[in-house]
């Protein structure tokens, strides 16, 4: 089966909350509501309306709309960026975008306001949500545990451990830790996640 990492197309989806530049406003005229209060900054060059649930969808969107065209189909909203489209944890400064093997990363070079990350991805790695690819909760939670510091990888992983919609338990989180191939930083990473675990009453 091929991974959807390599569908060529993904839905647009038309997401009447969202707001960003298109032929009814133009970028300037979006600031100028945003600056009015009309509409909220969501990201990038995107706004959303007040009083509007701010949705993983939602979030999805304005993160598909900030990455070119040419590439949205060979990459992943992956590690902070997704836990933020997930809703735990702050908008990115840049986006943190994973590109599968089987794609020469070399080609997606120069994209602005993205870091892009070689890896290996399966086919359940990845959800398609907004118009974009996003790692699954699970392979967000074991990628930050992974690859960010500890200090900003755990008000992260708390919230999306907390979030039971999203499915991730402690325990299959750590064997999905430990279970990845060898790569530097998995002895922190498990010390990471043992501050997760709940303290035994003494």
């Amino acid at each position: 089966m091929v991974p959807a990492v390599n569908a060529p197309h993904l839905l647009e989806p038309v997401i009447p909350e969202l707001y960003s530049p298109n032929r009814i406003f133009t970028w300037n005229e979006l600031q100028s509501m945003a600056f009015d209060g009309i509409l909220l900054p969501l990201y990038g060059k995107s706004y959303a309306s007040p009083g509007v649930a701010v949705t993983q969808r939602l979030r999805a969107r304005a993160a598909a709309l900030t990455v070119p065209e040419r590439i949205r189909t060979k990459v992943v909203a992956g590690r902070l960026t997704a836990a933020w489209i997930y809703g735990c944890a702050n908008p990115p400064d840049h986006l943190s975008l994973l590109v599968d093997v089987k794609h020469r990363i070399s080609s997606l070079r120069g994209t602005t306001a993205c870091s892009l990350h070689e890896v290996r991805l399966g086919q359940m790695d990845i959800v398609s949500l907004g118009g974009i690819l996003v790692s699954s909760p699970l392979r967000t939670a074991a990628d930050i545990a992974l690859h960010v510091e500890a200090d900003r990888a755990l008000p992260a992983l708390k919230r999306l451990l907390d979030r039971e919609e999203l499915g991730i338990r402690l325990r299959l989180l750590t064997l999905a830790v430990e279970a990845a191939p060898r790569v530097p930083h998995k002895k922190r990473a498990l010390a990471t996640l043992a501050q997760l675990a709940p303290v035994e009453p003494g």
